[in-house]
C-alpha cells in the first residue's frame, strides 16, 4: 500500500506534465496527481503543474468534457488555464512528464542544454498499463475523457511510489 510507504517523508519534487494544448490530458493529470498524493501521500511536498507544447489556447479553462468527466470523480479542474511550456520550465521542474511521444520530441527539441529536468513519457510510470501514451480524447467521447481519467489516475499512483523510493 502506497501510503503505508515512508510515512514521514518530507522531501518536495516539481512535476510538470506536457500535452499539446494543456485543455485535456495535462490539465487532467496535473488535477489528478495533486488529488491522489493528497490521499496517499500527505507529507510528500509536490509543485504540480500543466503546460502544452503548442499556444492554442494559452488562457483557457480546460475542455468542458474534462471538466465534467473530472468533476463526476469528485476533481475539480475549473481552476486551471491552459499555458504553454516555457524555457525556464526546464530549470524549474524536477521532472517533464509528455503524455505522448510527439510531445516528448517537442520536449526534447525545446530543451536547453542546461535542464535539470527528467524529461519522460507520464505511462513509463505505470508498465503495467501496457501503453506508453495516454491517447488524446479531444476527438472522442465521454469513454475516451474517462480512459484518460483511469490512465493518470494509475500513473500518478506509480509516480507516487516511486517519488517516495527516490526520496530515501
Amino acid at each position: 500500500m502506497i501510503s503505508a510507504i515512508h510515512p514521514n517523508l518530507r522531501r518536495s519534487f516539481s512535476i510538470l506534465f506536457v500535452c499539446l494544448g494543456n485543455i485535456c490530458r495535462s490539465p487532467t493529470a496535473e488535477a489528478v496527481l495533486r488529488d491522489t498524493a493528497a490521499r496517499v501521500a500527505p507529507r510528500l511536498t509536490l509543485e504540480i503543474d500543466s503546460a502544452g507544447t503548442a499556444d492554442y489556447h494559452t488562457g483557457r479553462a480546460p475542455d468542458p468534457r474534462s471538466q465534467r468527466a473530472a468533476r463526476e470523480r469528485g476533481i475539480d479542474l475549473s481552476g486551471l488555464r491552459a499555458r504553454q511550456v516555457t524555457t525556464e520550465d526546464f530549470t524549474r521542474f524536477d521532472l517533464i512528464l509528455a503524455m505522448d511521444q510527439d510531445n516528448l520530441r517537442n520536449l526534447q527539441a525545446m530543451s536547453p542544454p542546461y535542464t535539470r529536468a527528467e524529461l519522460r513519457l507520464f505511462l513509463s510510470y505505470a508498465p503495467q498499463l501496457g501503453l506508453l501514451e495516454v491517447p488524446d480524447p479531444y476527438y472522442g467521447g465521454a469513454a475516451d475523457f474517462a480512459e484518460v481519467l483511469d490512465l493518470t489516475a494509475a500513473a500518478s499512483l506509480a509516480l507516487i511510489e516511486s517519488l517516495q523510493q527516490r526520496a530515501q
